[in-house]
């Protein structure tokens, strides 16, 4: 009676552990950090196409492949950095660090949605999926080598983000503006730069041995960073409303510079005020003056883009 009870339970049980790997691989893939890979979107955008049913389609799909690409990505890095995330005091709750999922469940997850999402982007259009590989490519590099090297581990995490605008524009086969391209860096510059001195305060004198390029790095100089990024974002993204090709002749696009100045300007108030900036995607999803800011942005843009000439 007790080994059927037993078999009982196990038969019980089972599904509930299957279910129980299926959620802890979909937080591996980190959903919330997705919104990173929106910067696909701007070739849409910004080429004053968001509104054809065919390249919205073309680009949606895009976005979803970056997304399977880079959580295949976050499952690998995981798998890379199992022994020094289970000293983190956030990090060793990820499911492969607290052990709601193998090693080897992991590695096959990865795997399969890599073989999932190359085949898919060379479907949709090959310069796509040139563009994943990079991408893929670049963030393996990063997981295993880049990353320990200093000033150049955030400059492949800006270069990740400019592969997301370029995947994003080959997807529909479009041009735009190379200054979209210099903003792109400098404010995924920005957003790395805040993280690692996030990171630094937070593990304070055991940052070296969670992620060894801390050591290469001081709060006053990623201070110093952080000025000249933010900076030459808000210049940068100056020239271009006036500049660039692809927008109205008549300058209405600076009317959005005040936006991101005070959104950069509220970002290192977080950062600098409340200790913030180690997950941009949360900081982005939850402070309230930054999301209306963004919402701001976004209206006045796509107002001035779509309907003004």
């Amino acid at each position: 009676m007790a080994l059927e009870t037993r078999e009982q339970v196990q038969v019980m049980e089972a599904p509930r552990a299957a279910s129980q790997v299926v959620v802890g691989i979909v937080q591996s893939l980190r959903p919330k950090q997705w919104t990173k890979n929106g910067i696909v979107f701007a070739g849409l955008v910004f080429s004053r196409n968001l509104f054809v049913p065919e390249l919205f389609l073309r680009t949606t799909l895009a976005f979803v492949l970056f997304c399977l690409v880079s959580g295949a990505v976050y499952l690998i890095n995981d798998l890379a950095d199992l022994e020094k995330d289970r000293r983190h005091p956030v990090k060793r709750h990820r499911p492969l660090a607290a052990g709601v999922i193998t090693p080897w469940q992991g590695a096959v997850a990865a795997a399969l949605l890599l073989a999932i999402s190359l085949p898919a982007a060379f479907a949709l259009t090959p310069r796509l999926a040139l563009a994943l590989l990079a991408y893929l490519l670049l963030q393996l590099a990063y997981s295993f080598k880049l990353k320990h090297i200093v000033l150049l581990d955030v400059l492949v995490i800006a270069g990740g983000f400019v592969l997301r605008a370029v995947g994003g524009a080959w997807a529909i086969n479009v041009p735009i503006s190379p200054w979209l391209y210099v903003c792109t860096i400098l404010l995924a510059l920005f957003l790395g730069l805040a993280k690692r001195r996030h990171e630094l305060l937070l593990l304070e004198e055991n940052a070296a041995n969670h992620r060894r390029i801390l050591d290469e790095y001081s709060t006053p100089l990623l201070n110093d960073l952080l000025g000249i990024v933010s900076s030459a974002t808000i210049m940068a993204y100056s020239l271009y409303t006036f500049s660039a090709d692809n927008l109205p002749r008549n300058h209405a696009m600076m009317l959005t510079i005040p936006f991101v100045i005070y959104g950069i300007f509220r970002y290192m108030y977080l950062v600098h005020r409340r200790n913030e900036g180690g997950s941009p995607e949360s900081v982005l999803l939850k402070d309230v003056p930054l999301i209306v800011t963004i919402l701001l942005w976004g209206i006045t843009s796509l107002t001035i883009l779509h309907f003004v000439r």
